[in-house]
């Protein structure tokens, strides 16, 4: 499966805004490919950021 498929739904499964540490806790991904992901997620506009640092799916 595709690290940003990966990255999307367990934002939407916790539904809280969560930041990149706890994303790589989630997932076992390694910290660059889910910073690649999220960078990916936020040019496509299918994340926010509620707050400084969290991101989380619209």
């Amino acid at each position: 499966m595709e690290a940003k498929k990966i990255v999307l739904d367990k934002m939407k499964e916790d539904g809280t805004p969560l930041n990149a540490g706890k994303i790589v806790e989630l997932t076992n991904l390694d910290r660059k490919v889910v910073d690649k992901a999220m960078n990916e997620l936020k040019a496509e506009g299918a994340i926010f950021s509620p707050k400084r640092c969290f991101w989380q799916a619209k």
